[in-house]
């Protein structure tokens, strides 16, 4: 009689497990660590970061990560089971939001670097709904998240699973005003990793 298929994980992470010995290790972690909802405590860790970092595949399983930034609280959480976060005007590019419209899996992970030094990860389903049409389903999404811009979209995310992400390596980061006026030496966004620079244009190390 076979044992069941684990009830978190992938199919490879199981093989390198059986591989490396270290399955009765994970399983405890699956076990201790991992939920396939918000606690109120992860709720609460959502609703005080002020930054996510974004996983996201195409259709082919090309990946792509990417980074969101916003007040405090600006993924919004709509209950243990669901998520929400504006999608505001960029580059025109649309790379994570293109991905989930063929691959709707997503990856978040939220890190702590200034007060407790943890991270969480959120896998969850997304996808995308206009401004009006995702009030009309949950009307207490926030208003004004980011002060003088309107959401393009927002992604709808029904979290899969929830876990920590330990505070190993995590470095420490002070928060700081940032910087006033443009700094002269340092190329435009447009520029900064394509156009050709001179020596005298590059920072220096000392």
């Amino acid at each position: 009689m076979t044992s069941p298929p684990p009830s978190f994980g992938s199919a490879g992470e199981h093989q390198l497990q059986q591989h490396l010995g270290t399955a009765d290790r994970a399983a405890r972690f699956y076990d201790q660590q991992v939920r396939r909802h918000l606690t109120p405590e992860m709720r609460d860790f959502i609703g005080r970061q002020a930054m996510v970092f974004l996983a996201t595949a195409d259709s082919q399983g090309e990946c792509d990560a990417s980074f969101r930034a916003g007040p405090p609280g600006f993924v919004h959480v709509i209950d243990a089971h669901t998520l929400a976060y504006p999608e505001f005007r960029g580059n025109g590019v649309m790379a994570s939001a293109g991905n989930m419209l063929v691959n709707p899996h997503l990856g978040m992970l939220f890190v702590d670097f200034t007060h407790h030094h943890v991270g969480l990860h959120v896998n969850g389903v997304a996808y995308l709904y206009g401004d009006s049409d995702l009030r009309s389903i949950h009307p207490g999404l926030p208003t004004d998240v980011a002060p003088g811009r309107s959401p393009e979209m927002w992604v709808h995310v029904t979290v899969e699973e929830a876990y920590i992400h330990c505070s190993k390596y995590i470095p420490h980061l002070e928060p700081a005003p940032r910087p006033t006026g443009r700094d002269t030496t340092r190329p435009k966004d447009a520029d900064y990793f394509t156009a050709p620079r001179t020596a005298e244009h590059w920072p220096s190390q000392r």
